[in-house]
């Protein structure tokens, strides 16, 4: 009995070095994670409840939450994001249906080119489209030229529209890549029994494609969402006039007014908006994917 026991404890010891040991790979993960991420993200919060005399308080954050200022800039960031979410989507579906069911020459091509607008950033698509639409661009110089035009006819660019069709244009392709994987595991005896038994091509997307392609849409559109309520080159590079988005705001408090308490708040509500969408994305793409299973 006392050799039992005595074997036990060994092994016992054993096991507890074991999970120390595991639980020791841990460290420097946390470590890195604490220092980059946790740490930073602290001091913002500490410093949006701060107020002007160092103390901790919500005067100077609800100063800024309520200011027309803020508001402006919330809605603008908010009906940015849908508009282009909702573009995204739709330009997305149309170009992935096309690609992937009415194959023609140069689509495989096609597609490569629109992989390749993820690896480029974001201010090659805006000096690309100040280039056409901008006041000096070809399409405004052509016309200018041709017409005798005092002032540039096409100033859609500096607005907000501009914004977004530049977004749209960055963040389409996000959309498409699991579009396009997921339209191609589609079994296509589902698509020639439909339209064997009378269903238009409307009624096949409606009831056939749209389901199977549910998740990946919902994937895309909520990365499109997220980065579109994040984005701040596009904003910055373009310049539209009245057009004020939340990154935009913390960086004009910060860099320009040098107000750090006001650019930490409207930090935080970016922050707390972020992870907010991401939790709305998880819940939603995991519903979806219960049923999509289930049926």
């Amino acid at each position: 009995m006392s050799e039992n026991i005595a074997l036990t404890r060994p092994a016992s010891s054993g096991m507890a070095l074991k999970r120390l040991r595991s639980y020791g790979w841990l460290l420097l993960p946390l470590l890195v994670l604490t220092t980059l991420f946790f740490y930073p993200l602290l001091l913002i919060v500490q410093q949006a409840l701060h107020d002007e005399s160092g103390q901790i308080g919500f005067s100077s954050f609800w100063q800024v939450l309520e200011s027309r200022r803020f508001v402006s800039a919330l809605l603008d960031t908010v009906q940015i994001a849908l508009f282009t979410t909702l573009g995204c989507l739709t330009l997305g579906s149309v170009m992935s249906l096309i690609l992937v069911f009415i194959p023609f020459t140069g689509s495989r091509l096609i597609g490569l080119v629109i992989d390749t607008f993820i690896a480029l950033p974001t201010f090659l698509i805006t000096l690309a489209f100040t280039f056409i639409y901008g006041s000096a661009g070809l399409i405004n110089g052509g016309l200018m030229t041709f017409f005798d035009f005092d002032l540039p006819p096409v100033n859609f660019l500096y607005s907000m529209w501009g914004v977004i069709l530049a977004e749209i244009t960055v963040f389409t392709p996000l959309v498409m890549r699991p579009l396009m994987a997921a339209l191609r595991q589609i079994d296509r005896s589902q698509l020639e029994a439909a339209s064997v038994l009378g269903a238009r091509p409307l009624r096949v997307i409606a009831q056939v494609i749209f389901p199977a392609a549910l998740p990946a849409l919902l994937a895309g559109g909520s990365l499109c969402l997220l980065l579109s309520t994040n984005e701040f080159g596009i904003v910055l590079f373009i310049g539209a006039k009245g057009v004020n988005t939340l990154p935009m705001m913390v960086y004009s408090k910060a860099i320009l007014e040098s107000d750090y308490i006001a650019a930490c708040a409207i930090a935080v509500v970016n922050i707390l908006l972020s992870i907010g969408l991401f939790m709305l994305y998880r819940l939603v793409v995991s519903r979806a994917g219960v049923r999509s299973s289930s049926c």
